[in-house]
């Protein structure tokens, strides 16, 4: 008796696991396919998730390998690469159409920032995704074609770099880190490009106070053949 009890313990803890693992990998599907689906929509370029990890029970995990390409007109290169990005949702607000994200934090991300005199790849990908917001086009939906709407409570950027120009002569600049609140709490959850929207915008200006601190202190410590060559790079005209 005390073995058949055992054995039926060992087929139900058994079935445990093979479900967890299952509902593991079915939340990281829904997850990478809405990213690669809706996001090349949202901002107008490539964009590639290559790996999501979900927890079932927590609603924990890390998205892997997600890079955006450059809008038209700019280098092959990609815009910018995310290494990790730990989230933390409410665990089954994803099957519904209100997804409450309690938290996003995007570490050691890599930006490229490309301009021509008055324009930029950053600058121009936020005009793709605010355009994307005003004409209400390229929407995550759900399955019935109910807009989702999101909601995150807390996203931090950190250890972030910014690579000015292109190729060898490229500049490494170190990126001030990105806190954001309350997304879309107000308003009882916002569109994906809303929250794309909020996100880059804050996420650009981070990007240009970063290169703008580094050709001050360029500037200050190296004279004004240093602060010249950032120039360049910028598209301003040197002395």
């Amino acid at each position: 008796m005390k073995k058949k009890l055992l054995y039926a313990l060992g087929i139900v803890a058994a079935f445990l696991i093979v479900a967890y693992i299952g509902l593991a990998f079915f939340l990281g599907s829904i997850v990478r396919a809405g990213v690669n689906r809706f996001a090349p929509q949202i901002t107008g370029t490539k964009v590639e998730l290559a790996v999501a990890e979900i927890s079932p029970l927590s609603g924990s995990g890390t998205l892997s390998g997600l890079v955006v390409g450059n809008p038209k007109g700019w280098s092959d290169a990609n815009l910018l690469s995310f290494g990790k990005v730990h989230v933390k949702m409410r665990p089954f607000s994803i099957f519904g159409d209100h997804i409450v994200i309690d938290e996003i934090i995007v570490e050691k991300p890599e930006f490229l920032y490309e301009t021509k005199v008055i324009s930029s790849n950053v600058g121009d990908l936020l005009k793709n995704i605010e355009g994307t917001n005003n004409n209400k086009t390229g929407e995550a939906t759900t399955k019935s074609g109910k807009p989702l709407k999101f909601e995150v409570k807390h996203f931090h950027l950190e250890g972030g770099m910014v690579r000015v120009g292109v190729g060898p002569a490229a500049l490494p600049v170190p990126m001030p880190p990105v806190d954001l609140t309350n997304l879309g709490t107000a308003e009882g959850g916002i569109s994906s490009s809303e929250l794309a929207f909020a996100i880059m915008r804050s996420v650009t200006t981070s990007v240009v106070s970063g290169t703008a601190q580094a050709a001050k202190k360029l500037g200050g410590a190296m004279g004004g053949a240093a602060t010249d060559a950032i120039k360049g790079l910028f598209g301003g005209k040197k002395k």
